[in-house]
């Protein structure tokens, strides 16, 4: 299984911050999951691959999309 997410924001800096607020690169995640982000311009690109299980891989999508909400969220009330 495998998921290109794509998000989009006003300005680079507005991206930067969310892609490394959730870059799991200093995480360890199991050996049958794969999730990169990169930034772009102003674009996070997220591929996150699984080959074990249906279940793991929605909860990987799952807690990603949890993660942006709560850096959306921040940068918002910076923004304010």
């Amino acid at each position: 299984m495998e998921a290109d997410i794509v998000l989009a924001y006003r300005t680079g800096r507005e991206a930067d911050a969310v892609c490394r607020a959730v870059s799991p690169d200093n995480m360890k995640v199991p050996k049958d999951l794969l999730v990169k982000t990169r930034r772009r311009g102003k674009k996070v690109f997220t591929k996150i691959k699984c080959t074990r299980n249906m279940l793991r891989f929605i909860a990987t999508i799952d807690d990603f999309m949890d993660a942006v909400a709560v850096a959306q969220k921040s940068i918002s009330a910076v923004n304010r």
